[in-house]
């Protein structure tokens, strides 16, 4: 009998290059450990606890009963192209029209795709760190080279226009821009924006303005680098239904930017993914044009849940929380337990039952910071604090 033979796996050596997104990790371990018979309260995911609204459902379910479960264009139907292309024309307050809309499953493909589209071997991509660890790993994958520019907590976790003018070279070729901010909840205010676009002046730079919490903020208002004048040729709105609706397992996000550029984005998605499903995105036309009580009931509760768990976690001892102005997440520092980020997660997971991220998931300058999701409910985050409290006066 012939023995099987063991061949070695080999692997393109980019693969060698990608990261991941810690927070599915750490879900999975959380998973396992209730396996176990453990008690675990979730802070880790950024996922909002609600349900999609009934509207967006019943217009989901309608959809499928009326056929729409076929292919539909690469770039998304003309219904919700239409219909985003008026969305962001009055909240961004420039005309645009649907030939410049693309829509994909989900937001990431928007960074994706961007990044594939526009950054060669040896272009640099300055992006937020700490910031999404897709923008870093995307980066690297492509071959280009990641230039961090570090938020900093005494600015609110924005970042210093100075330093963004000193890592400008003749190689970059995109920034990124994330307003409101995961992981610290940070806000690019108006004049912060402006400051930004001037350092880069009229430079044949583009700019990736991620979007996807601006409908969640507590204080102030949103302002894009689209709405600049003289950038909404050069920036790349991301944007999408997943944190907006409660939409995330339907898997609809999308990204506006200069039609020529739309054009090669569209065939990304052509060689990916075909097309969008058909169904989701007849619902997601009803998420926009329809009744948006459910989002304004949903940013008034995280407020609220903010408020609560920031003022308790200024009360732990070796934690110290800024009052994050936007997006669903706290991200206190806690550099005075004299505990590496990465160790007092694993033990807030596997000793206090509290699921949290590393500040280090989301790059090196995350070191002596946690972050936790508030996309819980207030009894559970009540629970978790309760928990992180009493470990800290046990082991500090």
């Amino acid at each position: 009998m012939q023995k099987a033979i063991q061949h070695e796996l080999r692997l393109a050596e980019r693969m060698s290059r990608l990261g991941t997104e810690t927070a599915f990790e750490v879900l999975n371990k959380a998973r396992a450990l209730e396996r176990q018979g453990k008690n675990i309260i979730h802070l880790e995911i950024g996922e909002p606890d609600f349900d999609t609204p009934k509207n967006v459902v019943d217009a989901g379910v309608k959809a499928l009963r009326g056929g729409w479960t076929h292919y539909g264009p690469s770039a998304g139907l003309p219904e919700l192209r239409q219909a985003i292309a008026e969305e962001v024309s009055r909240t961004r307050k420039v005309e645009v029209k649907s030939e410049e809309v693309v829509v994909v499953p989900g937001g990431k493909p928007i960074i994706f795709f961007t990044i594939l589209a526009l950054a060669d071997v040896g272009d640099e991509v300055i992006y937020p760190n700490p910031g999404f660890p897709i923008y870093e790993s995307m980066i690297h994958y492509v071959g280009a080279r990641a230039v961090p520019i570090k938020l900093r907590e005494e600015r609110d976790f924005g970042f210093d226009v100075n330093e963004l003018a000193s890592l400008i070279t003749d190689r970059t070729k995109l920034i990124i821009l994330n307003s409101p901010h995961n992981p610290t909840g940070g806000v690019l205010d108006r004049s912060q924006i402006r400051d930004i676009a001037e350092v880069i002046g009229d430079r044949n730079i583009m700019v990736l303005s991620d979007e996807i919490y601006c409908r969640l903020i507590f204080d102030g208002e949103h302002f894009s680098m689209m709405s600049v004048p003289g950038f909404q040729e050069r920036t790349i709105l991301l944007d999408g239904f997943s944190k907006t609706y409660a939409m995330t397992g339907w898997r609809m996000g999308y990204g506006v930017m200069r039609a020529d550029l739309a054009t090669h984005i569209t065939r990304l998605m052509t060689n990916s993914n075909s097309c969008t499903a058909s169904f989701t995105q007849i619902a997601g036309v009803e998420a926009l044009q329809g009744d948006q009580s459910s989002v304004d009931h949903m940013r008034e509760e995280f407020h609220r849940r903010r408020d609560v768990v920031v003022d308790r976690l200024n009360r732990i001892k070796g934690f110290s929380c800024r009052t994050p102005k936007g997006a669903f997440y706290v991200f206190p520092n806690i550099t005075k337990t004299g505990w590496k980020s990465k160790k007092l997660a694993d033990a807030m997971l596997e000793e206090a039952g509290v699921a949290c991220l590393s500040g280090t998931a989301f790059g090196d300058y995350g070191e002596g910071y946690l972050r936790f999701s508030i996309a819980n409910s207030l009894d559970n985050l009540t629970i978790a604090l309760d928990r992180v409290d009493e470990w800290t006066k046990k082991n500090l």
